[in-house]
This record gives structure tokens, C-alpha cells and sequence, in this order.
């Protein structure tokens, strides 16, 4: 379906009431005539500056409203949304702002300082816009233009406006993933829906339709950062759907205000990747049992990092009508599969249901279904254009396969006989051990099946027998206690002997950045200082 997602918000914000919530932040509501009037006024004021169509805006800030208004305006204006990791120092930033070839920059009041001295050094961005406060020179202050006119800006608007996704450089240098909207939209806003009981609308009157029957309009609270790709692309999934996106601006996650604004607002929907988060909320809904009641919630979905069967379960005893899902997908290309667990459908080990998606051998043919073989991931259907500025890179990612254009992941997997996938991790992490591949992710869902573990990471070390050989480190649930050799017999009864950690280190912490990524380098920093 050819769409725009700047005239599906306006077609959204004509459609709902003015006083409907489309933003809930630490009990601060915006309703969704205020969020029009405001990105609106915001888009004309960018063009009025000297930005035109395609033109990027790179979006510096931790969760807030702010970057809920801005990325709506950036949609209406037809220019192009930039991510920007708020955690990145000086050089990384200017890289960022570079390579995106920004020419605004939106930024917390909490990054003035970073932002100042910045500036002299980014010659190609025209303007510099600051959240909350008064603007430091040589910045408009962002409340200034979100003040103006806020009628509809009445211009004419393309299905292949992009906007950016920027990687986060785990291969290299981040990469901006070039994203139209037509293909977010089939990808994403229509594509989640029959996985959460929800009919995909055959075109925007259907949407609308839907809309005024209040359907799929529930408040989403999203936990990850929005400048990362599974808060970003939840908000504006939720967006288009009419519904409200629940933010705090906590530096950190803090999994009791999380709950308490979950039960609060009613919110349907929650936002997670994997244990990092949903453990927490599952320790919280325990030590406050009957406190706080989150039987709203019917659908939760991580991306990113696959969580665990006994986590899934323990939620279901307080919200028993919520979807459970593992979405598999990646900034190059969302929709790669998802994993339901429901009340009426035990959890175990994620097994991932896929549409447009196989599993390839090295000669682009399919693996046999039932075979054991392992390929790699690819998908067709509803893609990004591919890497900005990086064509290079584009030819090697998104290649052609019988004629039609697929994305081929860094990810392996095999086929189960009924078709479904499992993954195995990424080959850049793949640990090699006498010959033998082992995916750490695969090890890493073991062992957090062990009751005492709360966390684990798993990685190789140089070996000068076998190559290298597996090693981890894992964090165990508060008051629980398990040994190492414990650990590891339990992953030696679930998977192949050889893929079990050889070595593990017992910490306080399983790290990961706030966005619950796994920290790869810092759990072998642990694990080194620890074999010293």
C-alpha cells in the first residue's frame, strides 16, 4: 500500500478527539490535538529555516515528549528523522551529524553543554534546537517553535520519504538504514497487526474505520530508548494506530514506576528487550503482589533479545490475557518472524513463525526443513532502501534471489520440519572450538533456564588446544544460589555437551547498555579480571 507517514498522522490526528492521549509521560498527558498543533508548528518552523524535503533532523535526547513531537514533525515536513545515541562522546556524535549529513540537530537541555561545543565543529547542520530551558546561543529554543502556526501544512507528500535508523556499529562504524515509509508501514504499523489479533487495514480508510472503533488504540508504554530501533519503531507504530505512547524520563530503568504507570494508565501494550527488562517488572509484580494491577496489559513484546520461558510464565499470572512475543528482526529489516506465548500456549524456547522470511545456505538455496542445517536468515518483502551513503555495503546485505530483493542478517538458524525457525545468533559472534560452531545466544538461552540464573553473556577465549573455547558470565536472581559447575551441568542437559561454558565467572551484574543490549567486551573485561 502506497503510504506516507506524515499524512497517515494527519489523517489520525482528524480522526480521534483533540483530548484523546497520544502522549503519557510521568503523568504529564498530551492529547493528540495539542501533538498535531505542536509537530505541525514545529515542521513549518524547520522549512521556514531552510530545510527542505529529505533534509535530515538528527534527534539528540533521552525519552520525553520532545522527541515524540519532533519525530511526528520531521513525518509532516517530509524530512528525514536521524536517531542519535545519547550515550556517544564528541567525536562519535560529529561522526553521526556527518555522515547523516544532518541539518538540525534537536538536543536535550542536558546535552547544552556537549551541543555548544559541537557546533563550531558541525558546519553543515543550519540549525541547532534545544528541549527544555532556555536555548544557549546559537540554539532556538524548541518551545519557541512549537508555538507557531499549527494549522496543517497542506503540502503534497511521496510513499518514499525516508527516514534513518542509524545502527549501532557493533560490525564497524553505525550505518544509517534508509527506511521509506511505504515500507515501514507494511513492515511494521500494518504488519505487527495479525500477530497481536489484529486484522492489517487493506488501506487508510480501513485504518480510520478502525480507529473510531477504538481498535488496537490502547496506551503503549515504551521501556527501551526511542533512539533505539525497537522504541522508535513501537512509538510510531503506535502512533498510527491512534493510540498513546507512555515514556518517562528517567536516566534509568526503574521497574516499579514502570508498573505503577502501566496500572495507572491502563496501558495495553508494553515494550521490552528481553530479561534486562522484563525480569525486573517480574520481580516487582512478585514482592508487591496485589498491589498494583496490570491485567490491561494484553500484549508485550521484546525485540532485540529473546527472553526467557520461566520470565513469560511468571508474568502470566499477573496479566493472564497478554500476548507474549519475540519479534525477530533487525534495523536492516523488521518482520524477519515473531514468537507468541499466551495463557493457552505454554512458553518454551523461542521458536520463531515467519512469512517472508528463509533460512539460506551459502548458495542462496533454502535449508531443508527438518534437515538440522544451518543458514543464514533472509527476508523479502517491505525493505529499506538500504545503507546511506554506503552503497558498498547495500550491494553485500540486499542482494536479489530469483528475481525479488532480500535483506540476507548476520543472523543462523535452522528449520524445524513444520517450517518454523530457530535462531542460533550471529555469526560475528560465533565462538569456533575444534571446528565446532557455537552460537552464544543459543548457550545463553540454556543457561538462564536454570532457575538461580538471572542473567548470563557468553563469548569465546583463545584456546591453544582447541582454538577457543566457551566461556560466560552470569548474575544470579537476588537471594538464589547455584555454583558454577551447577550452571553448567544444566546447560550440559539441554544442548550439545561441547557448546556448555568451560569456564564461567559468577558476578554481580550481567552487563548491558540501558537499552539491554548485550555488553560483550565488558563481560569478558569480568571474566578476565576474574581468571586473573
Amino acid at each position: 500500500m502506497s503510504v506516507n507517514l506524515g499524512d497517515v498522522l494527519d489523517m489520525v490526528a482528524a480522526t480521534v478527539a483533540p483530548d484523546d492521549p497520544a502522549i503519557i509521560c510521568d503523568g504529564e498527558i498530551t492529547g493528540w490535538g495539542a501533538l498535531d498543533r505542536r509537530a505541525n508548528a514545529f515542521a513549518r518552523a524547520l522549512r521556514a529555516a531552510g530545510l527542505q524535503s529529505g533534509d535530515k533532523v538528527a534527534l539528540y535526547m533521552r525519552n520525553c515528549p520532545e522527541y515524540v513531537e519532533a519525530l511526528v514533525a520531521t513525518f509532516k515536513g517530509r524530512l528525514a528523522h536521524v536517531n542519535v545515541n545519547y550515550r556517544y562522546g564528541g567525536e562519535e556524535l560529529l561522526y553521526i551529524f556527518d555522515n547523516s549529513d544532518a541539518a538540525c540537530v534537536v538536543f536535550g537541555g542536558e546535552f547544552a553543554e556537549q551541543a555548544a561545543a559541537l557546533m563550531p565543529r558541525a558546519p553543515g547542520v543550519k540549525v541547532w534546537v534545544q528541549t527544555g530551558g532556555g536555548a544557549i546561543a546559537g540554539a532556538h529554543a524548541f518551545d519557541d517553535l512549537v508555538a507557531g502556526d499549527g494549522a496543517p501544512l497542506g503540502i503534497a507528500r511521496d510513499p518514499d520519504d525516508i527516514f534513518l535508523l542509524y545502527t549501532g556499529g557493533t560490525t564497524g562504524l553505525p550505518k544509517g538504514v534508509m527506511w521509506p515509509s511505504h515500507a515501514f508501514w507494511g513492515a511494521n504499523a500494518a504488519g505487527r497487526a495479525p500477530a497481536f489479533g489484529l486484522e492489517p487495514p487493506a488501506d487508510l480508510d480501513a485504518l480510520m474505520a478502525q480507529i473510531r472503533a477504538g481498535i488496537g488504540r490502547h496506551p503503549v508504554f515504551v521501556a527501551p530508548p526511542l533512539m533505539h530501533g525497537t522504541g522508535l519503531f513501537s512509538a510510531v507504530t503506535t502512533l498510527t494506530r491512534g493510540g498513546a505512547v507512555m515514556v518517562t524520563r528517567a536516566a534509568s530503568f526503574d521497574p516499579e514506576a514502570v508498573i505503577a504507570a502501566i496500572a495507572q494508565h491502563k496501558a495495553g501494550g508494553v515494550i521490552i528487550v528481553g530479561d534486562a527488562f522484563a525480569r525486573p517488572l517480574l520481580d516487582v509484580l512478585r514482592a508487591t503482589r496485589g498491589r498494583y494491577d496490570v491485567t490491561s496489559v494484553i500484549s508485550m513484546l521484546s525485540s532485540g533479545m529473546m527472553w526467557s520461558p520461566d520470565v513469560k510464565a511468571g508474568l502470566l499470572e499477573f496479566m493472564p490475557d497478554a500476548i507474549l512475543a519475540d519479534s525477530f528482526g533487525a534495523s536492516e529489516g523488521t518482520g524477519l518472524g515473531i514468537s507468541i506465548v499466551t495463557r493457552d500456549l505454554p512458553p518454551a524456547e523461542a521458536r520463531f513463525d515467519v512469512v517472508s522470511t528463509k533460512v539460506l545456505r551459502d548458495d542462496m538455496t533454502e535449508v531443508t526443513p527438518g534437515s538440522g542445517e544451518v543458514g543464514r536468515v533472509a527476508k523479502f518483502g517491505n525493505l529499506p532502501l538500504g545503507y546511506y551513503k554506503d552503497p558498498e555495503r547495500t550491494a553485500k546485505v540486499y542482494v536479489m534471489i530469483d528475481g525479488e530483493r532480500h535483506i540476507i542478517s548476520g543472523d543462523h538458524a535452522t528449520v524445524a520440519a513444520d517450517g518454523s525457525i530457530r535462531l542460533l545468533g550471529r555469526g560475528s559472534h560465533c565462538i569456533n572450538s575444534a571446528g565446532e560452531k557455537i552460537y552464544p545466544e543459543e548457550v545463553e538461552e540454556a543457561m538462564k533456564t536454570h532457575p538461580a540464573v538471572h542473567d548470563a553473556l557468553v563469548f569465546g577465549v583463545a584456546d591453544p588446544r582447541f582454538g577457543q573455547t566457551v566461556a560466560a558470565v552470569a548474575s544470579l536472581v537476588d537471594g538464589a544460589s547455584a555454583s558454577e559447575a551447577d550452571i553448567i551441568a544444566h546447560v550440559r542437559d539441554r544442548l550439545a555437551h561441547y557448546k556448555a561454558p568451560k569456564r564461567l565467572v559468577l558476578s554481580a551484574v550481567t552487563p548491558r547498555a540501558p537499552n539491554g543490549k548485550a555488553d560483550y567486551a565488558a563481560a569478558k573485561a569480568i571474566f578476565a579480571e576474574a581468571m586473573a
